[in-house]
């Protein structure tokens, strides 16, 4: 999951102030691996890591030896969820994007030493892998989960859930493929929700809610994270819409 709250940003450069306008499905951490993580990307990597290639789409069939139902995973923090979710839907394909080392050194270790198929790896921003690598409506599901709130006012613009984001996101899906929301920012589970409300190619499945969201679907685990904000008292709001 992608929890980068404790992150420490460098400022800015003038030189780098368009760059900064164009919205990243990431916010690049501070971290070092450990052993362990250096040896899964020794052992591992050439299983489960994708390169990125901006000129040619992802045969996604070649990729994971299979043809499945394929699901993105934007960010996934140190992957311990995700590895759960790959191991409780192993008739799903999952191609996860994470740019924080560490964290995909863990996910290395964990596919490789728990022995799990269903799991590939780019190692790079899911904005440019959407744009260069995956058609349109060749997804069956996107799961984003704890993207950065950017609880600042004016830090809002930096939010990943954004309107042309997420039509990007619903074209990207097959016809009842399904986008996966989950974020503890009540304020940004609200924007969230009205982002996605405004997008026609988009369906809310928690239609009937009073509120607009489901409750946690039982393939999601608690991350550690989560549980550590559940026992403060602290909310988490899912979202899941379907294309039309």
């Amino acid at each position: 999951m992608t929890d980068p709250r404790h992150a420490s940003p460098a400022k800015p450069r003038p030189e780098d102030a368009p760059y900064l306008r164009v919205i990243k499905s990431y916010v690049l951490r501070a971290g070092r691996m450990g052993p362990g993580q250096e040896r899964a990307y020794e052992q591992f990597g050439p299983r489960f890591l994708l390169n990125y290639n901006a000129g040619q789409p992802l045969d996604t069939t070649a990729a994971f030896g299979r043809s499945a139902p394929l699901i993105l995973e934007i960010g996934f923090g140190m992957g311990g969820a995700t590895a759960h979710i790959a191991q409780v839907r192993p008739g799903d394909n999952f191609l996860c994007c994470e740019v924080h080392e560490p964290g995909v050194g863990a996910l290395l270790k964990l596919c490789g030493e728990q022995g799990i198929q269903n799991i590939r790896i780019l190692r790079h921003d899911a904005v440019e892998v959407l744009e260069h690598m995956l058609p349109e409506q060749s997804l069956d599901g996107v799961h984003i989960f704890f993207p950065d709130p950017w609880h600042k006012s004016r830090h809002h613009k930096r939010r990943l859930i954004q309107g042309p984001f997420v039509n990007r996101l619903a074209r990207h899906l097959k016809p009842g493929g399904y986008l996966h929301l989950a974020t503890d920012w009540e304020p940004y589970a609200q924007q969230m929700l009205e982002v996605l409300r405004a997008e026609p190619l988009l369906q809310n499945t928690a239609a009937q809610a009073s509120d607009g969201f489901v409750p946690q679907p039982d393939y999601r685990p608690l991350t550690k994270f989560e549980n550590r904000g559940l026992k403060l008292g602290h909310g988490v709001w899912d979202l899941v819409f379907r294309r039309v």
